[in-house]
């Protein structure tokens, strides 16, 4: 991943772990990028994101349609004690998550899908909403054997505790099919 992307990828966790950890990961890679350019190794910084994806022309055909009729079923399953309790919640969800963090050009979906998957290992507890982002990414075509690896990934560098509970949501995932 260039540079760019991976700034793209740390912007877009914060939606799923919050300000304060996004903002540290991103410090972090900073102090990693300042720590690799002092031994001389020059990262490709690859290019910014330069718009939305909808202020160029979506093909609505494809991931591009499928994503604005998931909005709709998203916003349309949300309980109604949820919208009334805190209906701040779905304008939230609607104008920041998916018109703001989706519609960047930098990261395609897949790729957002997979850093969410990743992220929600880390903050545990949240199966529900692993379940959903991990139907979606069987939906975009990544494979089974593909979230398999990135939850090999999660155990490595997190432990057991964060990988199994997504192994068991993978589990019920694949079982349906």
């Amino acid at each position: 991943m260039t540079v760019n992307e991976v700034n793209e990828v740390l912007i877009h966790a914060y939606a799923y772990c919050g300000f304060p950890r996004s903002l540290r990961a991103i410090q972090t890679f900073m102090q990693v990028i300042e720590e690799r350019k002092s031994m001389g190794i020059k990262d490709v910084e690859g290019r910014e994101s330069l718009c939305y994806r909808g202020s160029v022309g979506v093909d609505m055909s494809g991931d591009g349609i499928f994503w604005r009729k998931y909005r709709v079923r998203l916003l349309l399953s949300l309980k109604p004690d949820m919208r009334y309790l805190a209906p701040t919640i779905e304008r939230f969800l609607k104008e920041h998550l998916f018109a703001d963090l989706f519609e960047r050009d930098l990261l395609t979906y897949r790729e957002r899908e997979l850093a969410t998957v990743s992220v929600l290992a880390g903050v545990g507890g949240v199966e529900p909403m692993a379940y959903g982002h991990m139907s979606i990414c069987l939906h975009l075509g990544i494979t089974p054997e593909q979230l398999t690896a990135l939850l090999n990934i999660v155990e490595i560098n997190l432990g057991k505790k964060s990988s199994d509970p997504l192994r068991d949501v993978l589990g019920q995932l694949t079982d349906k099919k």
